[in-house]
């Protein structure tokens, strides 16, 4: 499933023009490496979205094409969330 999808489809960013936005500025790695919107997510990779000063890393658990609201935090789980004082320069 294509990132920018799996983002809108999990609720962890709420619309998936954004999503895309997030990852063309470099914001998101996957498994370590930086992604495009098109990056191909599976079952057991991990995410890393920097919004801002904070900074979410998730597992991905499950791959469904659409969701319940109440059925979105079962398809990953947070490994990592954190806030930053000062912005690092890249």
């Amino acid at each position: 499933m294509r990132l920018d999808k799996y983002l809108k489809v999990s609720r962890i960013i709420k619309r998936r023009t954004i999503a895309k936005e997030v990852a063309d500025k470099g914001r998101i790695k996957v498994n370590g490496l930086l992604a495009k919107s098109s990056t191909d997510v599976k079952e057991n990779d991990t995410i890393e979205i920097t919004f801002g000063n904070k900074i979410l890393e998730v597992k991905v658990l499950r791959m469904l094409d659409s969701t319940k609201k109440e059925d979105a935090q079962k398809m990953y789980e947070i490994l990592r969330e954190e806030r930053r004082d000062q912005q690092e320069n890249n």
